[in-house]
């Protein structure tokens, strides 16, 4: 290679987008079972289930932001209205990003990363059930840039309302 070789090849590594996971961690893990020993011998039928998501991104430094999910269940008994159980899991990651342009940077925090941590917060909720006595909850999957989306509009529809 020559030297003018070489010096397109540091170029393009250098310029090269990177996002890559350097630690998934839980954050916090919560599991109650209000009403046992009761639920399992009253409980009648499919559970209501009742799910909130939320997703909050902090910078860590240049490169490194922490991207954390937060799923909260409720589910009842769909006559007696009785808890049968309640969890709720923050599962974060520790993500390297780098050359990732501004404009890009909402797509990534929002979509990309929690979409490499659901997994594991499914996982979490679905062995939770299975030991608070439970058959084991599956979350179905989450279109995070659906969710994007719905947000984006959300606040564009809000933020026109406030000028007129």
């Amino acid at each position: 290679m020559t030297t003018e070789e070489n010096k397109i090849e540091e170029t393009k590594t250098e310029e090269a987008a990177v996002l890559s996971l350097q630690k998934v961690y839980l954050k916090d893990v919560s599991f109650e079972n209000p009403n046992a020993p009761e639920v399992f011998t009253e409980a009648s039928g499919q559970p209501r289930v009742e799910m909130n998501l939320a997703l909050n991104s902090l910078p860590l430094n240049d490169e490194q932001w922490e991207v954390a999910l937060k799923v909260n269940v409720v589910t009842r008994d769909q006559e007696s209205e009785k808890v049968m159980f309640e969890i709720e899991v923050e599962q974060a990651g520790i993500f390297f990003i780098k050359n990732i342009p501004e404009e890009h940077m909402t797509q990534v925090l929002a979509v990309n990363c929690p979409s490499i941590i659901f997994p594991y917060t499914r996982q979490i909720m679905s062995q939770l059930t299975v030991d608070g006595g439970f058959m084991p909850f599956l979350m179905e999957p989450v279109n995070f840039q659906s969710l994007l989306e719905r947000s984006l509009e959300e606040a564009s529809e809000a933020e026109g309302q406030t000028i007129q």
